[in-house]
C-alpha cells in the first residue's frame, strides 16, 4: 500500500448550524450518486484517498486547507446516511473527540444489528484499534491523534449472508506548537468471500500501511517506524522482548546510565545482540554535533516505573511479532521509543527519522518539490465530483454553489 498523509492548519471555533444542516443535505444526495454510480466498496476506497477526500469536503462548502475539513465532512456525512445505511451499503462509526473512543464498540453494534460474522466483525474492530496505536506509535511526529472515523462497506447478494467488503480510517492528530494538523487515511480491501476473516488477518499494519500521499508542512527528526527502512529496528525491538525482562532491563539500565548527565556524554560501545552475527562492534559519538538533534537527548530514562512495569508485561506475554507487541494493552509511543533506541543505541540498528510525507498541496506541482503530483488524478477527481453534483437533487442554487467551489480547487 501506498503511504498517506494530509497536513493542514489548525482551526478553532464551530461550524455554523446552518452550514452543517446544508452539508448534511448535500452529503446525503452525494453519497447516494456515488454509491449507485461507483457501488459502496469504490466510496469507501475513495474516501481513503486524500485528493478525493479533500475534494468532497470542498463539495460540501468548507475551505480547501482547513483541518476542520476533516473532522465536520466526516460529522455531516455519518448524519447523512444516518438510518439509510443499509440502504447505501457504507456505514461510519467514530469521529471526533470522545466520540473516536466508542469507535470499536459501533462496529460490533452493527455487527450484531446486521447479524454479520462474528471473526469478521472482530477484525474490523482488531483494525480500528491497530490503526489508532500505528499512527500514534510509530509514527511519533509530534501529532496527537483526536479524531478517527472508520468507514464500511457492507455488500449482500440475494440468497447469502451479508458480507464487510471494505474498510477505510481517517484520523486526525494535531500539533499545537506549529498549529497544524496532520491527516492518515488507510484502506482495505477485504474479499467478498471473506467467511474466514478473523482477527489474525494477514496485513501488516506496521510497514507503509497507509494510503495516499499528500501534505502541507514537512517535519524533522520523525521517528518512522512503519518505514521499511525501520525493519532491522522493530526485529531486533521484538527481539529484545523474547530476550526475557532481566536482560532488556539491564540495556535499559545502560542508557539510563549514560544519558542521565548529558555533559558526560563522549562515546558510547555498541554490540551485537547476535554473538553469531559476525558483526564487528562500533563507537557511538555522542558529543558529535550531528547527535545533538537525536531524539534521545530529549527522552528520561531516569525516572519510569511505568516504563518497567510495562517492559514488565510484554517480556511475560512474549509477543509472535512485532504487530502482537504493539497490539499490547498499555504499549505505548513511550515503549515503543524506549525498543526503538535501545536497538539503535546500543546495537546499531538504525529506524527512519525521515518524515513519511511526500508531497504538497502547496508545492507539489507547480515547481515539482518534493515531486509534482500527479494532476490527471487530481483533474479525473474533480471531474467526477462535478458530474456527481449535476445529478443530484438538490436547488439550482446549490449546484452553482458547489460547481464553483470545485472550480476553484483546479490547478
Amino acid at each position: 500500500m501506498k503511504r498517506g498523509i494530509a497536513t493542514f492548519t489548525l482551526d478553532t471555533g464551530k461550524c455554523p448550524p446552518w452550514l452543517f444542516r446544508r452539508m448534511v443535505s448535500l452529503g446525503r444526495e452525494m453519497t447516494r450518486v456515488l454509491v449507485e454510480e461507483y457501488g459502496p466498496t469504490e466510496f469507501v476506497r475513495r474516501i481513503a484517498d486524500p485528493v478525493w477526500f479533500q475534494s468532497l469536503g470542498t463539495v460540501l462548502a468548507f475551505d480547501w486547507n482547513a483541518s476542520g475539513l476533516t473532522t465536520i465532512l466526516t460529522a455531516a456525512l455519518k448524519e447523512a446516511i444516518r438510518g439509510q445505511e443499509e440502504e447505501f451499503g457504507v456505514f461510519i462509526c467514530g469521529g471526533k473527540g470522545k466520540t473516536s473512543r466508542k469507535t470499536p464498540n459501533e462496529i460490533l453494534d452493527w455487527g450484531e444489528r446486521l447479524s454479520l460474522d462474528e471473526g469478521s466483525v472482530n477484525s474490523l474492530s482488531y483494525s480500528s484499534k491497530m490503526t489508532a496505536k500505528v499512527d500514534s506509535s510509530l509514527i511519533q511526529d509530534g501529532y496527537q491523534i483526536y479524531h478517527h472515523a472508520f468507514f464500511f462497506s457492507v455488500i449482500k447478494k440475494p440468497g447469502s449472508a451479508s458480507l464487510i467488503d471494505s474498510w477505510a480510517v481517517v484520523q486526525q492528530g494535531m500539533n499545537t506548537g506549529n498549529s497544524t494538523a496532520r491527516r492518515y487515511h488507510w484502506y482495505e480491501d477485504i474479499s467478498t468471500d471473506n467467511s474466514q476473516l478473523t482477527t489474525n488477518n494477514e496485513k501488516d499494519f506496521t510497514e507503509e500501511p497507509h494510503t495516499g500521499i499528500a501534505s502541507q508542512a514537512f517535519e524533522k527528526s520523525v521517528l518512522n517506524l512503519v518505514d521499511k527502512k525501520s525493519k532491522k529496528n522493530k526485529d531486533l525491538s521484538k527481539e529484545l522482548v523474547s530476550s526475557g525482562y532481566n536482560t532488556l532491563i539491564k540495556d535499559i539500565q545502560l542508557l539510563r546510565s549514560h544519558f542521565s548527565d548529558y555533559s558526560q556524554m563522549v562515546s558510547f560501545e555498541r554490540k551485537s545482540k547476535r554473538a553469531d552475527s559476525g558483526e564487528q562492534l562500533t563507537f557511538l559519538r555522542l558529543n558529535d554535533p550531528h547527535f545533538i538533534t537525536h531524539p534521545v537527548v530529549n527522552e528520561d530514562f531516569t525516572k519510569s516505573k511505568y516504563l518497567d512495569r510495562i517492559l514488565q508485561k510484554v517480556t511475560y506475554e512474549s509477543p509472535k511479532d512485532y504487530e502482537s507487541l504493539l497490539a499490547i494493552e498499555g504499549v505505548g509511543p513511550k515503549t515503543i521509543r524506549a525498543l526503538s533506541l535501545v536497538s539503535e543505541i546500543i546495537y546499531g540498528a538504525d529506524p527512519s527519522y525521515e518524515d513519511p510525507a511526500r508531497y504538497s498541496f502547496a508545492h507539489g506541482g507547480k515547481d515539482a518539490i518534493p515531486y509534482p503530483v500527479d494532476r490527471d488524478t487530481y483533474d479525473t477527481t474533480i471531474n467526477i465530483l462535478q458530474k456527481a453534483v449535476r445529478k443530484t437533487k438538490i436547488d439550482s442554487t446549490s449546484k452553482d454553489k458547489a460547481l464553483r467551489r470545485l472550480e476553484n480547487t483546479k490547478l
